[in-house]
């Protein structure tokens, strides 16, 4: 059964047991901690947490497929029916493919508390591009995202922008939902951004420095008993609390590539029988494409033909969402030997990203060599901005990887990258398949699950 909530394993113990130094300090911050609360602060008033919403990337695209604005129960009185239907009525006066996903994220949820993971989900169960999503983040911060990956409608600074407004401190979440939608559709998400950046910059640099307030100082009775003092007095336990938790943390055993847990939400949600389907489709069309190919002008013709074959085979045998993206990229190879011209392979880190766009040397985390691999324009651009690109994720040996970082005896498309890591053009994945490197290595894995149950 598909599913967007990511899948955990127990994790193994990151701290060392502290030492009785290390013990008595932080008791003895807790204790004066403490005395202050009983002594000189008001209560704290217990926060209402927002509730965790059961919102799954499927039941947002469905909704999404009815109105533009998806808003979670837990906002209804935030962003109320009519306000919702504004909006709609605002987004359809730009004509621009914008939805509005308004949900409360925490840790533990089906998107593990991302909103770039819900993005990602969402997005990919709608299948549509190009596409501008605007979600909720951290309390009434917005984010804005676009598909194809880039600025084109400026989506990402519109969406900051609107945290940044004064008029819009006090706003509710609907106004600030539709100055987001209202900037996305003039194409001024940057100008106002920008503005609002400089602005705040100069506030800052005009404000008085520390020493120059010293007159201000609230009096030594009122800084060693009120709140000011458990301010300290907390920060000062979590800055030795975290120094002595860092110092006793255990060496970390790297992997050969490493990713956030909520990277593998999308691949979580996929429909393996839906990418049946789309691999079937692939091997169909690049039969269709064979039956009108001229042999004798098409000098790739025997290479297409061995990727056919060898396609055809994979889907036969596939066994989960690596072997059917395998088959996708065995169809690519075919194609690829149709046309005139080189052609790269589909995108490493993915291949149900489509054909990459170009290489690039990466230098995966732990590792000190580079790789060069191929990847799609929405990599290129994770990794330009330092962020991990979504990537198809396994199962393997009780955990949830990268596909890539299963030994490459266990897996033929690690050892290859779905074409990015061949040695040449004589070394192809169709002759890696009609070579029987692809039912070794199944059967090494399978046999490596076998065990591991």
């Amino acid at each position: 059964m598909s599913s967007d909530r990511p899948t955990t394993t127990t994790p193994r113990p990151l701290v060392r047991p502290l030492t009785a130094r290390s013990t008595a300090l932080l008791t003895a911050l807790l204790l004066a901690c403490t005395v202050l609360l009983g002594t000189g602060a008001p209560a704290a008033r217990a926060a209402d947490p927002t509730p965790a919403t059961t919102a799954t990337g499927a039941s947002i695209a469905a909704a999404l497929k009815t109105s533009p604005v998806y808003v979670d129960p837990a906002y209804a009185a935030a962003v109320t029916p009519a306000q919702q239907q504004q909006l709609a009525e605002q987004i359809a006066a730009t004509g621009l493919p914008i939805k509005v996903v308004l949900v409360p994220l925490e840790k533990g949820d089906a998107f593990d508390g991302d909103d770039r993971a819900m993005a990602s989900v969402v997005q990919e169960r709608l299948g549509q591009s190009p596409l501008i999503m605007i979600t909720s983040s951290y309390g009434s911060w917005l984010s804005g995202y676009e598909w194809p990956v880039g600025d084109t409608h400026q989506a990402r600074d519109a969406a900051s922008a609107v945290g940044l407004l004064k008029e819009l401190k006090d706003a509710g979440l609907a106004a600030k939902v539709g100055r987001a939608v209202e900037l996305i559709g003039t194409g001024k998400g940057t100008e106002v951004y920008r503005a609002e950046s400089d602005r705040l910059d100069r506030e800052r640099s005009a404000r008085p420095r520390t020493e120059d307030r010293a007159d201000d100082t609230p009096s030594g009775s009122s800084l060693t008993s009120g709140p000011f003092a458990i301010a300290a007095v907390l920060v000062l336990a979590l800055v030795v609390g975290s120094a002595l938790l860092v110092r006793s943390r255990r060496r970390p055993r790297h992997t050969a590539f490493t990713f956030p847990d909520a990277v593998f939400a999308a691949d979580r949600a996929a429909d393996e029988a839906g990418l049946r389907r789309r691999a079937a489709d692939e091997v169909l069309a690049l039969g269709t494409a064979l039956d009108g190919a001229d042999g004798a002008t098409t000098p790739g013709l025997g290479r297409a033909l061995d990727a056919y074959d060898a396609a055809g085979r994979v889907l036969d045998a596939a066994d989960g969402l690596p072997d059917l993206a395998g088959v996708l990229a065995l169809a690519a190879e075919g194609r690829a030997a149709l046309a005139d011209g080189p052609r790269l392979p589909l995108c490493f880190f993915d291949p149900r990203h489509g054909t990459a766009a170009r290489r690039t040397t990466w230098r995966p985390l732990g590792r000190r060599e580079r790789v060069d691999v191929a990847v799609c324009a929405d990599c290129a651009q994770a990794l330009k901005a330092r962020r991990s690109p979504q990537v198809l994720a396994v199962r393997d040996q009780g955990r949830t990887v990268p596909y890539f970082e299963v030994p490459a005896e266990r897996s033929l498309w690690a050892a290859t990258g779905y074409g990015s890591l061949l040695s040449g053009p004589d070394d192809t994945l169709a002759a890696r398949v009609t070579s029987g490197e692809f039912t070794r290595t199944s059967g090494r894995r399978r046999r490596a699950a076998d065990h591991q149950d």
